[in-house]
């Protein structure tokens, strides 16, 4: 517990401790038929508040040694007064703090306990019934009391570990979103340096004119990259605070599909339909999904030629299609398939990708509009 916490308690038992003391010694000047206050009576009066000091580590003996303390008090036939103060805020601890039964069972052994000094103690004067049906039933509003606030205590404490739960479940997929875009931006750019240095490093001795075209493009696809290392890094470091850098729409194809052009694939654009804007999600995942087959076709395929085709549907969703025309095959297992099935699926669409019919590798997926 943290140390202002505990000197709460230990403070709170000693206000107890001074009330019960002299709350009791003015009470008895009005009850002459009890005995007056002596050494044993400050004794137990200060047992209670002593045993507050321990009710938030051991609730239940805490309410034990109160409720002794004052049966034995009451049985020794001392005023009455603030004498129940300790007992009643113990049994108020005990049910916030120990299993319901065990604090249940003390309220029941304190009552008990009562009952009993009160009737078979010292006989100062008669005993009215009528004064233990009035203790059981503030006994029952304690509990009662206490168990309310411990409902709303455990209501209170699980909406904020569910706050907290969902904080960390959408951290986490936060942080899965963005190692995959991570994934498909640098591979599509570290894609395109490789390609591009490798041309420029053919040309440069012979052709260095024609070399500056393939620098240019490593240039920009470095800065692409370096761009969204800063973007990641800043998610991590601020969280959602980090500035947001504009997603990728399908407006974008054009110039992914230069970068991808000048590395001197045979790159083919075809939209059609109505190009309704679609969804941030839709037209992000559409964008990232050709990045990726691009990208692939680059690094895998050996192809000469690919084709990319958008088809709209008047804003209901979006059809994606990309064949090249390259050495085809099976799928080969990796992220960058499985991050673009994923993308897919998140949006309620599909994707299929696998050899073309003939020669080359086609990669196909839907993406409805309703589901972003």
């Amino acid at each position: 517990m943290h140390p202002r916490s505990r000197s709460g308690i230990w403070l709170a038992a000693l206000v107890i401790a001074v009330v019960q003391v002299g709350g009791s010694y003015g009470a008895g000047h009005n009850q002459p038929l009890r005995k007056p206050i002596d050494a044993l009576a400050v004794v137990l009066l200060l047992v209670g508040p002593a045993a507050l000091a321990g009710r938030d580590r051991w609730p239940v003996s805490a309410a034990v040694v109160a409720s002794a303390a004052l049966a034995v008090y009451v049985g020794l036939g001392y005023p009455y007064g603030p004498v129940f103060l300790s007992t009643a805020v113990a049994l108020f601890s005990a049910v916030q703090y120990a299993p319901r039964m065990q604090a249940w069972a003390v309220a029941a052994f304190a009552y008990v306990g009562f009952t009993l000094a009160y009737a078979f103690g010292a006989r100062t004067e008669h005993v009215g019934w009528e004064h233990l049906v009035v203790a059981a039933l503030f006994l029952a509003a304690l509990l009662a009391a206490a168990e309310l606030v411990k409902v709303r205590r455990e209501q209170v404490a699980e909406r904020i570990r569910a706050a907290e739960e969902e904080k960390r479940t959408r951290q986490g997929e936060q942080r899965l979103g963005l190692a995959q875009e991570l994934h498909d931006v640098l591979a599509h750019n570290i894609s395109l340096i490789n390609v591009q240095a490798s041309v420029a490093l053919h040309l440069l001795d012979e052709q260095p004119a024609q070399a500056r075209p393939a620098l240019a493009t490593i240039k920009a696809a470095s800065h692409d990259a370096l761009q969204e290392l800063r973007t990641a890094l800043d998610l991590l470091r601020l969280g959602d605070d980090a500035p947001r850098t504009p997603a990728p729409q399908l407006s974008d194809l054009d110039a992914l599909v230069s970068g991808v052009r000048a590395s001197g694939l045979d790159v083919q654009l075809q939209l059609e339909g109505d190009a309704t804007p679609l969804p941030a999600a839709v037209e992000l995942a559409a964008f990232r999904i050709v990045q990726e087959a691009l990208t692939n076709v680059t690094r895998h395929a050996g192809a000469n030629a690919v084709s990319v085709h958008v088809r709209h549907h008047n804003g209901d969703g979006i059809d994606v299609e990309v064949v090249d025309d390259g050495v085809g095959g099976a799928a080969v297992a990796g992220n960058g398939i499985a991050g673009m099935r994923e993308r897919a699926a998140a949006l309620g669409g599909y994707l299929e990708a696998g050899p073309a019919a003939g020669r080359g590798f086609r990669v196909a997926a839907h993406l409805p509009a309703g589901s972003s």
